[in-house]
């Protein structure tokens, strides 16, 4: 779990720095659309849109587009595609599951684009329920750490039912089911604890623990699938420990 918590923060990271930005904020939009078509165009009132709005921002999206997107899902404005949501199910190198969640406009380029980039990079693509009986849905907030301490982050959230706080060297990681993510970010800004970020996440309940060069292998098979404009989240049940995180950013 904190192997894979640790590679998304990592991998952020990255993506701040790189031509990955435009992926990025095309994603991010898209989410927001979505998510205002879904729960209405007020982010006071829709708590997801709220979330993604924070998300966008955190990736530097104009605020000019992320206030266009929230109105053409809306329909404040006109415009706007008709998404569909697809995950995709898998396994990668070294027998690792993925679940990938797709946006798009085109079953077929979707199905397209996720199948080329799995075969290109060592992967197969499986039936549906093949891998997705060993996720669960999960409720997740990062704080940065500052000057707090885990039994800060613990003691804020502890009765608004989070599962765990995770300590992911520059911030804490609340765990919490879908259900109470509400009420943990509420507990965090009733305790004066800034949200950095607020989503949810797919967690593996069996996971493969890989070394720097199966590592390698799959990030190179994560980014592919990344790089396809149709595919929003890609999860995976690899294990990475600190020591191959960290051969990985050298």
């Amino acid at each position: 779990m904190a192997g894979h918590s640790k590679w998304a923060t990592t991998k952020h990271k990255k993506a701040a720095n790189d031509a990955k930005r435009s992926k990025e904020w095309a994603k991010a939009i898209k989410a927001i659309e979505v998510a205002a078509r879904i729960g209405g165009g007020d982010p006071a009132g829709n708590p997801t849109l709220d979330d993604m709005i924070r998300k966008a921002k955190k990736a530097s999206v104009p605020n000019d587009n992320i206030e266009r997107a929230r109105k053409r899902g809306a329909g404040e404005e006109a415009g706007g595609s008709d998404w569909e949501n697809i995950t995709y199910e898998g396994y990668g190198p070294n027998g690792v599951a993925i679940l990938i969640e797709c946006l798009t406009d085109n079953r077929n380029r979707a199905a397209t684009e996720v199948r080329t980039a799995m075969t290109k990079n060592g992967g197969n693509l499986g039936e549906s329920g093949s891998v997705s009986y060993m996720f669960s849905r999960t409720g997740v907030v990062l704080v940065d750490k500052g000057e707090l301490t885990e039994d800060d982050v613990l003691m804020a959230v502890l009765d608004a039912g989070a599962e765990e706080v995770n300590d992911l060297d520059e911030k804490f990681e609340v765990v919490c089911a879908p259900t109470d993510l509400q009420a943990v970010k509420k507990a965090l800004e009733e305790a004066d604890i800034t949200v950095d970020e607020a989503g949810q996440d797919f967690r593996a309940s069996v996971e493969v623990s890989l070394d720097v060069e199966g590592a390698k292998k799959m990030i190179k098979l994560i980014e592919a699938l990344e790089d396809a404009d149709d595919v929003q989240e890609v999860y995976t049940n690899m294990d990475l420990s600190d020591e191959v995180i960290a051969a990985l950013e050298d």
